[in-house]
């Protein structure tokens, strides 16, 4: 039930952010920060277990180990830009939150070139000359 944990602590987190704001909005944005970071490091333990399971499952596939990590990879990306994001939003801060979702999308696009140019050489091949 980790799920009730991590929202008990959004919510009491969201309580006290909303009694600091006030008084101090630093603190108050460092706590929103924090917590964050908290759940999302209570997290990777699970997300662990996810990648050693797809990476298993990649082993018995034969699937080239090389395109499941940029695979994970590219989802880490859009993970953590959104994260980011998010953290600079709550700061009132939503042109670089755009900024940072950007950079995402840009580096998410150079990491996926190699996986879609094996795509379209095995396509290429399949078709008749």
């Amino acid at each position: 039930m980790e799920i009730i944990q991590i929202v008990g602590l959004g919510l009491l987190a969201t309580v006290l952010v909303l009694i600091i704001k006030e008084q101090k909005p630093m603190f108050a944005f460092l706590l929103t920060a924090f917590t964050g970071i908290t759940i999302f490091l209570f997290l990777i333990g699970k997300i662990s277990s996810v990648i050693q399971v797809l990476e298993d499952l990649a082993l018995k596939a034969n699937i080239n180990m090389i395109f499941l990590k940029t695979i994970l990879k590219i989802i880490g990306i859009a993970y953590i830009a959104e994260f980011g994001a998010q953290i600079v939003r709550d700061a009132g801060q939503e042109s670089i939150a755009s900024k940072i979702e950007l950079s995402g999308k840009i580096l998410i696009m150079v990491m996926a070139i190699p996986i879609v140019s094996v795509i379209i050489e095995t396509v290429v091949k399949l078709l008749p000359a």
